[in-house]
């Protein structure tokens, strides 16, 4: 048959172009790796930042937990006089515990303590009516030494407690004379008059 040429028909398979098709496939991969790798870097930092935030304001409670009226606190303190002689310090011993607005310390101190967090040192400055009142000349005493004290050598300095006969209650003076016979007894609280000097330690707080 003259003129006429056969002709070959390829379909169209994967195996046309393979080499193509394998470099399209590794091509996916490596994006679908990328894709995956970005996923789990955003994931990463995702959970990075929440436990950032998480500590955050954990941290934040527990550090703005403070010392409010009605809460028993406990702490190490040193107490001064303006001319900074130290009269009292619990500093390397139990620290004292008591509850804020209750009337067990002078209000100058409750003050001072509330508003503190847990480990806050704090110095402060108590004024006569904010710790044991002013002093009163009234409560000095000048007394037969046989008929109203059976004390046995007194000395200037020495504390007496002083048993009142009507009541029963008890009262500690400070014998601040002696003669042979007279005793001249001071009823003032020890640190009236005074203004004083505390530096507060507070070490731990048990919220009421």
């Amino acid at each position: 048959m003259m003129g006429y040429r056969a002709a070959r028909v390829y379909r169209c398979t994967d195996q046309v172009y393979p080499d193509t098709m394998k470099k399209s496939e590794k091509e996916k991969g490596k994006e679908a790796a990328a894709t995956h790798r970005k996923q789990l870097t955003i994931y990463g930092i995702i959970i990075v930042i929440a436990a950032v935030i998480i500590c955050i304001v954990g941290y934040l409670a527990i550090t703005h937990v403070v010392a409010k009226s009605g809460d028993t606190v406990g702490v190490y303190y040193t107490g001064t006089f303006d001319n900074g002689t130290v009269f009292d310090s619990n500093v390397n011993e139990t620290p004292l515990v008591f509850t804020l607005g209750s009337g067990q310390m002078i209000p100058g101190f409750d003050k001072a303590v509330i508003g503190m967090a847990a480990g806050d040192i704090k110095t402060v400055h108590i004024p006569v009516d904010q710790a044991y009142g002013p002093y009163h000349p009234d409560l000095v005493t000048t007394v037969n030494r046989s008929a109203n004290f059976s004390v046995t050598n007194p000395y200037i300095g020495e504390i007496l407690t002083v048993e009142n006969p009507n009541t029963g209650a008890t009262t500690e003076v400070k014998i601040i004379n002696v003669t042979p016979s007279t005793i001249t007894v001071d009823a003032n609280f020890l640190l009236a008059g005074q203004n004083l000097t505390f530096k507060i330690n507070l070490v731990s707080i048990n919220p009421k």
